[in-house]
């Protein structure tokens, strides 16, 4: 009897034990993803890539310097207009300004007197010709008569090598013309201003900004990671979520000695015309560190609880939620110290519904 009792009891663990493992296994088979879920999360592979650093930079979109020309006026005089204005667009040979000068009216003063002397001396050339031949002067009166033509061609000639230089016409006035096609990026001029023959200021600047620079200050610590060369990315606050990105073009080897910081330059194509001179920049110059790591993508890392966490995929129902050492954030890429494998696969996107399934 007693014995009967004993597996009477021994049966009623033993249901007892089957009842409480059978909700685990389904709890443990409860999770599997739906296609829908499937449709909406994104699959990357871990994969090692060098480690990168990255060096921010303070600088400012400057005009290339060798698609810049800087215009003086060759006279002297009072502006009568000024037909463009900072920032216009404008062609080569256009009307920039217009100058009323006593000198324009000197050099056509120089004109007409070039061409009378040379018109007189061609009619005593003339002249002494046919008395040499009726022999009525010698040939030394010809001779001198074909110099003083000579002289008065050049003295023509220079006259109207000046009209071409100063682009004049048959006006007193002096039209300040665009040496090139670009924008207007600076104006020093307005109207009725008196300009003096021996000024020294320029009166515009028209620059090509297709391709501009962008000039950084690197500290003094810094110096040693900056190359020629690299790759650098350019940010702005007029468009912050727009980066232009360009090259470390040259290296300024010189320090400025009351902040002790480097000049770089950066290259840009200026697609849209959007980068203008002076603008504020943040710039990005980005270096390999030397070594090797795993790394996903930055939004495959979940942070909760002080902890980093990656959701691995294996099959719809079979992930995991695993711990990770995170390295660094670099821009779109995170470098995982450990944690992960090569070429295991994590969800990148919606992947904290799954982690919220699967740990709530």
């Amino acid at each position: 009897m007693k014995s009967v009792v004993s597996y009477v009891f021994l049966g009623m663990i033993g249901l007892a034990t089957a009842c409480h493992q059978k909700p685990e296994a389904e709890e443990a088979q409860a999770f599997m993803m739906s296609d829908t879920m499937m449709n909406r999360i994104r699959l990357d592979t871990v994969t090692t890539l060098p480690v990168r650093s990255e060096l921010t930079l303070v600088g400012k979109v400057a005009a290339d310097e060798n698609k810049v020309i800087k215009v003086f006026p060759l006279v002297g005089g009072v502006v009568e207009e000024v037909d463009v204005e900072l920032g216009d667009f404008v062609k080569k040979g256009q009307q920039l300004a217009v100058i009323r000068s006593g000198e324009v009216a000197d050099f056509e003063r120089q004109m007409i007197q070039a061409q009378s002397d040379l018109l007189l001396a061609q009619k005593n050339l003339s002249v002494a010709e046919d008395l040499f031949e009726s022999k009525l002067n010698s040939q030394r009166e010809v001779i001198t008569a074909r110099k003083d033509v000579e002289t008065a061609q050049a003295e023509l000639a220079r006259v109207k090598e000046i009209f071409r230089i100063y682009g004049l016409g048959k006006t007193p006035t002096y039209i300040v013309r665009a040496p090139i096609d670009g924008f207007v990026i600076e104006k020093n001029v307005n109207r009725e201003m008196q300009l003096r023959s021996d000024n020294a200021d320029n009166l515009f600047t028209v620059g090509q900004i297709s391709d501009v620079w962008v000039l950084a200050n690197v500290n003094e610590s810094d110096i040693g990671r900056v190359k020629a060369g690299m790759a650098a990315s350019v940010q702005t606050l007029s468009y912050p979520d727009q980066r232009f990105n360009g090259r470390v073009d040259k290296i300024f080897s010189v320090l400025d000695p009351g902040t002790k910081a480097m000049t770089i330059r950066i290259r840009l194509q200026n697609e849209g015309m959007k980068l203008k001179p002076e603008m504020h920049a943040t710039v990005s110059l980005r270096f390999d560190e030397g070594q090797r790591m795993a790394s996903v993508p930055s939004n495959a890392v979940i942070f909760d609880n002080s902890k980093y966490y990656t959701m691995v995929f294996r099959s719809r129902s079979d992930i995991e939620t695993r711990e990770v050492q995170i390295h660094k954030f670099l821009g779109d890429i995170a470098y995982v110290s450990s944690g992960l494998k090569p070429g295991e696969k994590v969800i990148s996107k919606n992947q904290l519904l799954v982690y919220d399934a699967l740990n709530d």
